[in-house]
């Protein structure tokens, strides 16, 4: 699924690992992402932590997709900053999941994320479309 996520490759984002349930996502704070306070804008952040989500969440197999998601910034990231996102599911239940992704800069915890994933019913993992 990340080799054919062309908004997250093009912002520089790397996938370091990923399984089932998890996944760890690199990215360097670009000129490009910085907003008028001079810090990182938080819809930078909130992707590299949704990419992080959606790589964890589709490690199972089945198609996912996010039902829902929420995001707490904790700390101001600068142009420069290397930041890692760690993904990680806390459960799954029928169809849906919930995943925690931590944004952290050199162990500081730059953001905290929680999403809410659905299985697509009947999609196909190989194009990730329905059929």
């Amino acid at each position: 699924m990340f080799a054919a996520d062309r908004a997250s490759r093009d912002l520089g984002m790397e996938l370091l690992r990923h399984g089932d349930g998890t996944a760890v996502l690199r990215m360097t704070v670009s000129p490009a992402m910085v907003n008028g306070h001079g810090t990182a804008h938080g819809g930078y952040l909130f992707l590299l932590a949704d990419t992080a989500f959606a790589c964890a969440c589709n490690g199972h197999g089945p198609v996912t997709v996010a039902a829902g998601a929420d995001i707490t910034f904790v700390a101001p990231a600068r142009e420069g900053d290397v930041l890692l996102a760690t993904a990680q599911e806390r459960t799954r239940f029928g169809r849906s999941g919930i995943y925690d992704v931590t944004v952290a800069r050199d162990g500081t915890v730059i953001a905290e994320f929680r999403g809410r994933s659905r299985s697509v019913r009947g999609a196909d993992p190989s194009t990730r479309e329905p059929r």
